[in-house]
């Protein structure tokens, strides 16, 4: 089987810029090829490689019977993350190479309770009708003799090193099963040989959003304890985190905040990102910390930035408008300039109205778009101001042994004369280190009788 190169173009992506080719089989099926970086170097190890079977339903419906989409996912945002790899997009694959009709009667077989080799050969169907000559043409059309294959598919790695492509390791993307495909991917690693994944841990069950089962080690039950609550929030939830030294500074006079709270914390902090859908900063923070908004220090997916910024003011080479990891919405006055060209990645929405800006108006804006579990990150500005405005669910203030003695300060808003209409509510505390952290929970309604009576409006006026 012979390929030719029909075409050489560049793909823009939320996973960053690809080049483009098409590619023609000698059947006339046309396939597409994205590249990034130096694949054919001769240094370091293999590019990564994917494989990926067309898929209409998965790949352009989102559907869940499958993961097809969420492997095409993740296999660009592994390919940009280590900066070199290509995807073979193959054609004349759909559903494992029977063809569209035949999956979707596939499907309605599997409606009744057959598994999807059953319903294959119950149409007289080949369990899985794909080959891969295509792919090992275009592979050494692109001079690559060696690759790490990102794919649970034994049957792939065999294909190609029978077509004489070198495997130097198969590597499994970190897609989830999910409650309608689990199914499907059972029946698939039982009787398709295909890889199961590793067992997942406590914190990555939490990650996907569900609560683990059976019993737990003492750390793990620690871990539940602090965020299962934030799960049980449901699909709406606005927290906010601020560390701070125990005079109240999140940095000194000079702005210098590297770091106030220990690692433990911004370990926390990550695991605040990874449950939820967007996290909230102002064009300060991002000004004076050039700060990434992603989850690195624990596994979970990234949620997507958003930067408050009305006259525009935050450098245009800052990392929330470079880095192409996850989406950043830039949200600006009407008049604001902004630069023509941005990164893919970045959407730019303009407030007419001084009054858009209000916190409650933000949170309708971001849950109008999907983005109702939010975290407001930083800074002090910019959590106080979501705090008095009286639309946070809760509160984690993590308190660091310093005394600064002058700086930026953390918390702080219009208060009351009288201790007595203090803002309070029913609080958990967590050791991290030497810092340490609470929680105040301002949805659990204390008696009437213990609250002042500002406190005794806030909670009427918030719920």
């Amino acid at each position: 089987m012979k390929v030719t190169c029909m075409v050489h173009t560049k793909l823009p992506t939320r996973h960053g810029e690809f080049k483009l080719l098409g590619y023609r089989d000698v059947a006339g099926v046309e396939h597409m090829v994205l590249t990034r970086g130096e694949i054919a170097a001769i240094d370091g190890p293999a590019p990564l490689v994917r494989l990926h079977s067309e898929c209409l339903t998965g790949d352009a419906l989102g559907s869940y019977r499958c993961d097809c989409g969420e492997q095409l996912d993740a296999a660009l945002h592994a390919i940009d993350e280590a900066g070199r790899g290509i995807l073979i997009y193959v054609r004349g694959h759909e559903g494992r190479g029977i063809g569209l009709m035949n999956k979707l009667r596939a499907y309605a077989l599997q409606d009744t309770g057959e598994d999807t080799v059953d319903a294959n050969t119950r149409l007289g169907l080949p369990v899985d009708a794909r080959d891969y000559h295509q792919s090992a043409q275009i592979l050494r059309d692109l001079g690559i003799e060696q690759v790490r294959l990102l794919s649970s598919n034994p049957a792939k790695q065999a294909a190609l090193e029978a077509q004489g492509i070198a495997v130097e390791a198969r590597i499994r993307l970190n897609v989830a099963d999910r409650l309608e495909n689990s199914g499907y991917l059972a029946t698939k690693r039982a009787r398709m040989s295909h890889d199961a994944p590793p067992e997942r841990n406590t914190w990555d069950t939490l990650a996907d959003g569900c609560l683990p089962d059976g019993a737990l080690s003492p750390g793990d039950e620690a871990l539940v304890e602090r965020y299962a609550p934030l799960l049980e929030a449901g699909p709406q939830l606005v927290i906010a985190q601020l560390g701070q030294s125990m005079d109240g500074f999140i940095a000194s006079r000079t702005g210098d905040a590297c770091f106030v709270t220990g690692e433990l914390d911004r370990e926390h902090l990550h695991r605040l990102r990874a449950l939820v859908d967007a996290v909230i900063v102002g064009a300060g923070t991002v000004q004076a910390d050039d700060c990434q908004l992603t989850v690195r220090a624990v596994s979970g997916a990234n949620p997507v930035r958003v930067v408050i910024d009305p006259h525009a003011r935050i450098p245009h080479t800052t990392t929330v408008l470079t880095d192409e990891t996850t989406p950043t919405l830039w949200l600006v006055g009407a008049e604001a300039n902004t630069p023509e060209a941005l990164s893919p990645h970045v959407a730019v929405h303009r407030f007419k109205h001084e009054e858009d800006f209000e916190p409650a108006a933000i949170l309708g804006f971001l849950a109008k778009k999907g983005l109702r579990r939010v975290l407001v990150e930083g800074g002090g500005l910019t959590v106080s101001r979501f705090l008095h405005a009286g639309v946070l669910d809760r509160l984690y203030l993590t308190t660091a042994p310093l005394l600064v003695g002058d700086g930026v300060p953390g918390i702080r808003f219009e208060g009351t004369d009288a201790l007595s209409g203090a803002l309070s509510a029913p609080v958990r505390r967590f050791v991290f280190g030497e810092d340490i952290c609470t929680e105040f929970n301002f949805t659990a309604t204390l008696p009437l009788a213990a609250q002042g009576p500002n406190q005794q409006d806030q909670s009427a006026g918030k719920h």
